[in-house]
């Protein structure tokens, strides 16, 4: 038996030890468990799953052990996700960090700031927010204008961010500001970490038309960040930002798997509303549904290979933004069969007049066209795979 089995038969032992059979399944609304400074679990299960894949290293396993990581080959790494597929596994936590700025560190990061910052991520003790659009530069992000200004030891951090996903739950927060103003738009930036809880970080809440959201505002006002905590090189930021957004769109490209108790039953729930129709309108929807269940199939065949090529040192960055707008067009596609086999019971928000699964197909519905725009909008993909993996010119 080869050393990759034996790991893979280990694993498969411990995860049937390990994880609790309530977190074998999909996750409902509301039972996200975000790590940082205080965790909410909605269950005890949901804790003891946290603090043992917290304890085996699990949370980070490809990460060097010395960061607090695992210390998994690549080989091994594939096969604990397989097999936490296999048995349904919950995520432990979500965790932006670990997503996004983690990878990043590891790159480009001193040894003190991986050494300060990255075991914490790996215990799952700081949730992190990104600080990157404003109110005028989202898609346009080299135009931002929250400004870092030199003060000796520290910078003096002005401006502000919007669309930050739970920047009023979050403990710390990597950004973008402008530390050159002098300098072109794309090369007098700078990428900064900084604590939430710094005099003159303010966050406001956005309301949505739904009546609820995650995003807030965030306000500088003369913030003192140490200039410990600058990433990469004075001005080098927007090379940093652009690896970062390509690991936030792997991130986006599977953060719908969390978005739906039954995200992986699309038949089954077909099949549960329209049981016995003969409609032609119905058989029309099941051939919807049997095709959006082949896109997700070879979805998942792309991303194995995508893996593979990774692992032998291929450079996959442009098929980043192709994974992220793919699989975020394909969950909106996939609610609309969704809503459309519902009827009448996608019209529901809140009440008991409907279930809690066809109130979390119809948010869910909603959420998925959020989807294509966060992370990066399809549009914004677009450009990207044009000139970066199909090398088109620029249009004139």
């Amino acid at each position: 038996m080869s050393a990759i089995e034996e790991f893979r038969l280990a694993t498969r032992a411990w995860l049937e030890a390990n994880c609790p059979p309530s977190q074998r399944m999909a996750i409902p609304e509301g039972e996200l468990v975000w790590g940082g400074s205080s965790v909410d679990f909605p269950s005890e299960d949901a804790r003891l799953w946290f603090e043992r894949m917290r304890d085996k290293r699990w949370f980070c396993p490809e990460w060097p052990e010395e960061y607090g990581g695992a210390g998994l080959s690549p080989e091994q790494n594939a096969v604990l996700e397989s097999e936490m597929r296999r048995l349904k596994c919950r995520p432990p936590q979500i965790n932006l960090g670990i997503w996004m700025l983690g990878p990043v560190l590891l790159e480009f990061g001193s040894e003190e700031q991986k050494r300060t910052l990255l075991p914490p991520m790996c215990r799952g003790e700081v949730r992190w927010c990104q600080g990157f659009s404003e109110p005028n530069a989202g898609s346009d992000l080299a135009s931002l204008k929250a400004s870092a200004r030199d003060d000796g030891e520290h910078f003096i951090v002005d401006g502000t961010k919007i669309w930050t996903s739970y920047g009023d739950k979050s403990d710390w927060m990597y950004a973008l500001v402008r530390t050159d103003p002098k300098a072109p738009k794309h090369q007098g930036i700078s990428l900064i970490v900084l604590d939430m809880r710094s005099a003159g970080v303010s966050v406001a809440p956005i309301d949505l038309i739904s009546g609820k959201s995650a995003f807030c505002q965030v306000f500088f006002d003369g913030v003192k960040v140490p200039k410990s905590q600058l990433i990469g090189p004075l001005n080098g930021g927007w090379n940093l930002a652009k690896r970062l957004l390509q690991h936030e769109r792997k991130a986006m490209s599977k953060f719908g798997e969390f978005s739906l108790p039954t995200h992986f039953h699309l038949m089954p729930l077909i099949r549960e509303y329209l049981p016995n129709s003969v409609a032609p309108a119905d058989h029309a929807l099941r051939a919807r549904a049997l095709a959006c269940g082949m896109d997700e199939h070879a979805y998942n065949l792309t991303v194995q290979r995508m893996g593979e090529e990774a692992r032998a040192g291929q450079d996959v960055s442009g098929l980043m933004s192709i994974m992220k707008l793919v699989h975020t067009e394909q969950e909106r596609d996939k609610f609309e069969v969704l809503l459309d086999a519902l009827g009448y019971r996608a019209l529901g928000w809140e009440g008991d007049a409907f279930s809690a699964q066809e109130l979390a197909i119809t948010r869910a519905w909603l959420n998925s066209f959020a989807l294509t725009i966060s992370g990066g909008a399809s549009e914004v993909q677009l450009n990207v795979i044009a000139k970066r993996v199909l090398g088109l010119p620029e249009a004139k």
